[in-house]
């Protein structure tokens, strides 16, 4: 096996590893330590089933089943191994998507952080990619926070934020939503803007997504104003990653330090990505108030 960082920012290539032959317990074990090291890791020309992938993301924890607006979505092989499968797609089959978030862009979010525990992780296999378009962009929250300037730092230290349900990141309403017209209702959870991850203890910026944000007990001009800031400060090159997909690519990050985002592809391309979640734990706040 051999690991090797993608760039400064984030995220390592494991190079040498069969996943469909599964891995032995030494050889998890430093896969697992490298996933926490460099927040998000790439396995190349993999070929799995639903099973076998399904199999490797359960060997980081219990598996989220398919949020509600996803579960009528078919999975490729129909299979009860699937169960805890579901599809990224834009394959349109006797008039239905078989699959969740179209070609259209994807913006920067965290999965699933309206739910008051988020995931710890996400699994993507390139089952089918287009020849170019839907990159997929990472962002390291470790490294953003640890270079934050001081001022912005004092800003959100012991701030909480709200995570609106509302919408996927694709900016389609969910279903049995309704639109939002003041972010401060928004239905959805709140967490801190500053977390300790439960496994490494290092402190990360937690923001989730930017549409229908809102920093409890703020002016919303305040509010408004702050989170262009760290936006527009947090998604730099600094902390960065591009991947652009290959079949048989096979991505897991960690949800509670990193952020991703999709660019948005050609709609005549079929693309059809198989994903997993893994369960998660509560997000301690780095600083509490």
């Amino acid at each position: 096996m051999q690991i090797t960082p993608l760039n400064a920012a984030i995220g390592a290539q494991v190079d040498g590893v069969d996943l469909a032959a599964g891995l032995d317990a030494e050889a998890f074990t430093a896969v697992r330590q490298a996933w926490l090291d460099h927040c998000m890791l790439l396995f190349r020309g993999q070929t799995l089933t639903p099973e076998q992938l399904t199999a490797f993301a359960a060997r980081f924890g219990p598996l989220e089943p398919p949020p509600g607006s996803e579960k009528d979505l078919r999975a490729d092989s129909g299979a009860d191994e699937a169960k805890d499968m579901w599809i990224i797609s834009n394959v349109i089959e006797d008039g239905k998507a078989i699959g969740a978030l179209g070609d259209g862009e994807a913006e920067w979010h965290s999965d699933m952080t309206y739910l008051d525990i988020p995931p710890t992780a996400s699994v993507l296999y390139g089952h089918e990619v287009p020849p170019y378009g839907a990159n997929t962009w990472f962002a390291n929250m470790y490294r953003a926070w640890d270079k934050m300037p001081a001022d912005l730092r004092s800003e959100i230290d012991h701030r909480r934020a709200l995570h609106n349900s509302s919408y996927t990141s694709a900016g389609e309403l969910r279903k049995g939503m309704a639109d939002v017209t003041d972010v401060r209702q928004a239905p959805g959870a709140v967490h801190p803007m500053v977390i300790e991850h439960p496994e490494t203890s290092r402190e990360a910026l937690f923001l989730g997504r930017r549409t229908n944000a809102y920093i409890k007990d703020m002016e919303l001009a305040d509010s408004e104003a702050l989170l262009d800031r760290l936006w527009d400060y947090c998604i730099g090159a600094d902390f960065t990653y591009t991947h652009n997909w290959q079949p048989g690519d096979v991505l897991i990050w960690d949800n509670r330090s990193t952020l991703h985002r999709r660019d948005a592809f050609d709609p005549s391309h079929r693309r059809i990505l198989w994903r997993c979640q893994i369960s998660g734990s509560a997000l301690p706040s780095a600083h509490a108030a």
